[in-house]
């Protein structure tokens, strides 16, 4: 029936961020995995800004790591400028980001790719998906269970699992102006078919648009007038791996619009496909095209353009800030009146793409989809946007799909111990009706949930289950215990009738005051900065910690109290109607859950408390 056959534990469809990730974290434990890509030449690719980490996102990339992901790493290896946000701020807003060369970044990531075991890469168009029906088997409110996909060419990959990681490429149409043309990215082709399948399977397919800006060349750029965006004198690395950035980093530059540049933009929103009607569906609230934010906020003058190099071979810079899909014309005139930018060569044109994604609602917690037994979907396919969140799924995803196909419990973070968690939880309970991105306020316990902690919180999980490697593993174990000495330290030397662990609690004791106190005392404290931050941070902010920890317990009653996966809601005759619709479609596995859909209130979930008791 097939020209061609081939038989896997996993197989990935999409090496962007999420599939990467995917395709190492199933290799990593054993599953024979394949990657495949339309284009192995694009690996990894940067497609829009080319930066890692940021507010909130920076925090998933350190957990990323704790978990055994590439992305920590190879931003470390090729980043070219350097930066934590929100060091004004307390702890847990603290946030590292990092410009990447672009083209370094991309190869590191192939490279890392082809050299893990386990993992076969290849070049193929995925244009089907193979099922069998299930008839009173499998799990409950699954329809069909994934045998594999089928490639242009009649070609066959069967698997046990399969991570659908197909970001922007769904059905995509690139918009500049009145112009359109077929395809998920600058140069490359739209996968046509695969929604299709998707909707064969029986699961609901909807229309996202997202949107990148033009790039300059840095030649043309008048240096003078903009303002310069240096990185820190003493940058922190992604990965708990490394101990210390050590390449020279570049500049970023500031230039600003203003009031001629926004009237411009107003005489030609008729020729913007998003308010012309050429593009029907939604965009990233929290990431707007220019034509947007001068439409939203009228009543500013300006907005910032974040002018940042793509690498250090290279003189592109991609300017963060107008995201826009006006036509080349306007986009050209725009420039003409910015300060620094009047004779600025365009390298590249802004575009926004229209694409397909599958409501995320559809989905377990582990990223399964309901109605499909063994087919998993992870990144921009879900609703959300940025290369951190998709990678965070992609990492889940993998290694769920490998625990599916050895029979093993899924590896499903709550909203307690990852912003991973988080994400994951708001997608498949409340769905999104706008590209997802995280941020700090989405994380309730975000001081437990701080970027310096995510190994200790999360690496010892990754060990049990395979994902990292035991010199890691071996590293957290050591800095735990470091952490674990230096307390007790702390808590059995005093100081003007406190310990030195309460004294932290005012902003005016600083460490190297501590330091040279047990110095004095003929006590050794030889740590490292990590475990010295760790341990001043834990005493800083004790008093919110504890309330925090306290409000994690009574969450935790709530996440593990179970609701059977064959429980009847449409039973319970005392429940509203719409209540009843909403927990038979979401099925949610945990009472905390179900009180997390959007639109179920206390009564609703006192009534259905009443009836899993009985």
């Amino acid at each position: 029936m097939y020209s061609l056959e081939f038989k896997f534990d996993v197989v990935v469809v999409g090496a962007g961020h999420a599939g990467v990730e995917a395709a190492m974290a199933a290799a990593r434990m054993g599953a024979s995995t394949c990657l495949l890509t339309m284009n192995a030449d694009t690996v990894g690719q940067m497609s829009c800004n080319p930066a890692i980490g940021g507010v909130a996102k920076g925090q998933i990339v350190r957990e990323i790591d704790a978990l055994g992901g590439i992305m920590g790493r190879v931003i470390d290896a090729t980043g070219i400028q350097f930066r934590m946000l929100n060091r004004s701020k307390g702890p847990a807003m603290h946030s590292p980001r990092a410009q990447a060369d672009k083209k370094a970044y991309q190869a590191l990531v192939k490279w890392t790719v082809e050299n893990q075991e386990n993992l076969t890469l290849r070049q193929e168009l995925v244009e089907g998906l193979l099922f069998k029906d299930l008839v009173d088997e499998g799990r409950a409110g699954a329809k069909r269970r994934i045998l594999g996909v089928i490639c242009r060419g009649n070609t066959l990959y069967r698997a046990g699992s399969v991570v659908l990681t197909t970001g922007t490429f769904l059905q995509a149409i690139m918009h500049t102006g009145e112009a359109k043309t077929s395809g998920g990215r600058a140069g490359e082709t739209s996968a046509e078919h695969l929604s299709q399948a998707l909707v064969n399977s029986g699961l609901e397919v909807a229309r996202f648009k997202t949107g990148t800006p033009c790039r300059l060349n840095g030649r043309t750029l008048d240096f003078g007038k903009l303002e310069e965006q240096p990185g820190d004198a003493d940058p922190v690395p992604f990965s708990f791996g490394n101990d210390r950035i050590t390449q020279m980093q570049v500049s970023c530059h500031l230039a600003h619009t203003n009031q001629s540049v926004h009237d411009l933009i107003r005489a030609n929103l008729h020729r913007s496909p998003m308010y012309s009607g050429a593009i029907q569906s939604r965009g990233p609230r929290y990431c707007p095209s220019i034509e947007d934010k001068v439409v939203r906020f009228a009543e500013k003058n300006n907005h910032q353009i974040f002018l940042e190099p793509e690498g250090r071979n290279t003189l592109e810079y991609y300017c963060n800030g107008i995201s826009t899909s006006l036509p080349k014309d306007v986009q050209a005139g725009i420039l003409k009146l910015i300060p620094g930018l009047e004779k600025a060569e365009v390298m590249r044109w802004g575009y926004a793409v229209e694409y397909d994604f599958v409501p995320p609602d559809q989905l377990l917690g582990s990223l399964e989809t309901k109605k499909v037994e063994g087919l998993f979907l992870a990144g921009q396919i879900n609703g959300t946007t940025g290369y951190e969140e998709a990678a965070g799924q992609g990492l889940l995803a993998g290694a769920n799909a490998w625990l599916s196909v050895v029979g093993k419990p899924p590896l499903i973070l709550d909203r307690s111990k990852a912003y991973l968690g988080v994400m994951l939880d708001d997608l498949t309970t409340k769905g999104v009706d706008e590209p997802y991105r995280m941020f700090t306020s989405r994380a309730e316990y975000r001081l437990l949930l701080r970027h310096d902690n995510a190994d200790l919180r999360l690496t010892p999980l990754a060990w049990q289950l395979g994902l990292v490697s035991s010199k890691a593993y071996q590293s957290q174990l050591q800095k735990s215990k470091a952490v674990d000495e230096l307390r007790q330290l702390l808590k059995t030397q005093k100081v003007e009738g406190v310990t030195w662990f309460e004294a932290l609690r005012r902003q005016d004791v600083e460490w190297d005051a501590i330091h040279l106190d047990l110095k004095k005392r003929g006590i050794s404290a030889t740590y490292s900065d990590s475990v010295i931050d760790q341990v001043v941070l834990e005493g800083r902010y004790a008093g919110y910690v504890e309330r925090q920890q306290k409000e994690v317990t009574r969450f935790n009653q709530l996440e593990t109290t179970l609701i059977p996966t064959d429980f009847d809601f449409l039973k319970i005759a005392q429940l509203r109607a719409e209540a009843k619709e909403k927990f038979s479609k979401q099925r949610p596995t945990s009472l905390g859950q179900a009180s997390r859909i959007p639109g179920i209130n206390p009564a609703d979930l006192a009534i259905l408390i009443f009836h899993l008791n009985n």
